[in-house]
């Protein structure tokens, strides 16, 4: 079945997740991550994990316009915590800026998102090994 989420709240939930276990996550990084989220989601699910437009990784670099413009600013850097966004929570007057929260994901999506994860900490060690 699988649920569509906005790929802003998956990145948060990778920006979360990997600076609890001490990982450097950055930008490229994280729309690696979002193409592997993808591709899972396509394989498994038959449609695609996110909400917003999804661009091809080869062609442009990016497969999320609006996670790519969010970090944009942190380049090479290790991002250290989510976006923030403008918030107008129901039966308030005041917007609120805060972090994009995480997906309330089911147990078979949660089990996926942390295989991406393992298979990107993999990756990383063979890279500096």
């Amino acid at each position: 079945m699988g649920n569509i989420y906005s790929a802003q709240n998956i990145a948060a939930y990778f920006i979360f997740e990997l600076n609890e276990q001490h990982i450097f996550i950055n930008a490229d990084a994280l729309q690696h991550l979002l193409a592997d989220v993808a591709t899972v989601w396509n394989k498994i699910y038959g449609h695609n994990a996110f909400s917003e437009q999804v661009h091809s990784f080869a062609q442009n670099g990016y497969i999320v316009k609006e996670v790519k413009d969010a970090y944009e600013e942190y380049g090479k850097s290790h991002i250290d915590e989510p976006a923030k966004d403008w918030e107008l929570e129901f039966g308030q007057f005041q917007l609120v800026y805060r972090t994009y929260g995480v997906p309330r994901f089911t147990m078979e999506e949660e089990n996926i998102m942390k295989e991406i994860i393992n298979k990107y900490k993999a990756s990383l060690i063979r890279k500096v090994s």
